[in-house]
């Protein structure tokens, strides 16, 4: 599968915040922290041998950039090698597992507290060929604190060639920078440390840690205000929907629908008729002008196409489903677009073709701008027109009705929150493992409001 869709890994300067969930996916696929620390490690090693030096001096923190350092340190034991380290303050498990390595090694340790430890060692810096900078990783901002300041201010007086590991320390000097998977700012050298493709190119855990945890000063609306329209010919779908918004954390939801299905978590907003049509549009506006998101679609019916396309342009993000999806289009300034196949193609007049490689090279090139487009199915993919994600949760269980729903309603409570791309990716996802758990390994039986008991479990648990 993966050896076609290598066109789909993206390039470039990546954030740290989308390195971390890289390395996240990558473990989840059972590469583990430490054989990543330790591939890293030999590909900063391999740097330092190219210049021969004769005394090396690795400055590292306590946090996984440091453990890359030990890892140096640990592989470099046939040379003259010194290690300086703090002797305190909070330490991630893989770097205490790199120091408990490097403490039956010859290589010489030196932990300090304070200034005026690292002073004493200044006869280290003054003698070293070359200087690894291990201190502070991707994210890294500010003056660094002592002792590490210290160590910037000997280093940089140094004559020593500088390597710094994946980014140089803030304030710091360096003369080679080697980043590992893809660069982290311009000029580094890029070492590849054996993530798996589909770590970049699949949803996984890491997708998740886009979700910031509310403060403890948040208010009622924090999490966001959901309108959902839709309803008429099939009462269900939008209170699944809405139901689904409020679990993925929207605050409000409001759900605008000639249907009625008695959900006390749920504002109900009667709309009098058989379908939504043009002389509901004085109630509807202003509520979409208040909303975060407006969801429009779920049962919506063909009847009420010119009210969507109405709506659209008083919403501030829009996320459209079902018989929403039919031209003419309707757009927000930001836009999610849920289809499934039979949908896409009647939505953006193109057809699917079989292969998954191609299907995605036709969602990438069919994405309005501003927009993003979810195509379900066996693999979801997902899309802003530049960058490519598949997702593989989900189980055979999740044919039932109403599914789909409960993926829109997820899209849309995330959207409050999340760029558009990134709500997509994490709806596609969690919607896959909330059915995954409440199938519990059964083929069919299972119902679509089973699900949304789990979808905080996936999202927050």
């Amino acid at each position: 599968m993966f050896e076609d869709l290598r066109e789909f890994c993206e390039t470039g300067v990546i954030t740290p915040e989308r390195m971390r969930a890289v390395d996240r996916n990558s473990m989840a696929l059972g590469v583990s922290g430490l054989q990543l620390m330790e591939a890293a490690g030999l590909a900063i090693v391999a740097a330092v041998r190219e210049s021969s030096p004769s005394r090396v001096l690795v400055l590292c923190g306590r946090r996984n950039n440091g453990g890359d350092g030990l890892v140096v340190a640990r592989h470099l034991q046939d040379s003259e090698v010194d290690v300086v380290c703090p002797a305190y303050g909070s330490a991630t498990p893989d770097f205490l597992a790199q120091l408990a390595a490097l403490r039956a090694c010859p290589a010489a340790l030196h932990e300090v507290r304070v200034p005026a430890d690292v002073e004493a060692l200044s006869p280290l810096f003054a003698r070293a060929d070359l200087i690894v900078d291990a201190m502070l990783g991707t994210g890294a901002l500010g003056v660094p604190r002592e002792p590490l300041l210290s160590m910037v201010g000997l280093m940089n007086a140094s004559a020593a060639r500088v390597v710094a590991v994946d980014v140089p320390t803030p304030g710091a000097r360096s003369d080679l920078i080697v980043t590992f998977h893809r660069p982290k700012e311009a000029g580094g050298r890029v070492a590849e440390i054996g993530i798996p493709l589909a770590a970049e190119i699949c949803t996984g855990p890491g997708d998740l840690l886009c979700l910031r945890p509310k403060g403890p000063s948040a208010h009622k609306g924090a999490g966001g205000e959901v309108l959902v329209v839709g309803g008429g010919p099939y009462q269900g779908a939008p209170f699944l929907a809405g139901m689904a918004a409020l679990r993925a954390g929207a605050d409000i939801v409001r759900v605008a629908s000639p249907a009625y299905v008695e959900n006390p978590d749920l504002i109900h907003v009667p709309l009098f008729g058989r379908a939504i049509g043009d002389e509901h549009l004085a109630a509807l506006v202003p509520l979409a002008e208040r909303a975060d998101v407006v969801l429009c679609g779920n049962g919506l019916g063909t009847e009420s196409h010119d009210v969507v396309t109405a709506l659209a342009r008083h919403a501030k993000r829009l996320v459209l489903d079902a018989d929403a999806l039919r031209p003419p289009l309707p757009a927000g300034p930001e836009t999610v677009y849920t289809p499934h196949a039979a949908e896409f193609v009647r939505a953006f007049g193109r057809p699917l073709p079989s292969s998954l490689r191609d299907r995605a090279r036709t969602v990438r090139g069919a994405v309005p701008e501003g927009a993003a487009v979810l195509l379900k199915g066996a693999v979801d993919i997902i899309s802003d027109g530049q960058r490519v994600r598949f997702n593989r949760t989900g189980c055979p269980a999740m044919t039932v009705g109403g599914t789909g729903d409960v993926l829109a309603g997820l899209a849309a409570g995330l959207f409050c929150r999340l760029p558009a791309f990134d709500a997509a990716c994490v709806a596609a996802y969690a919607n896959g493992l909330a059915g995954e758990a409440a199938a519990a390994g059964r083929d069919a039986g299972m119902t679509a409001t089973e699900m949304l008991a789990r979808i905080p479990e996936v999202l927050y648990g």
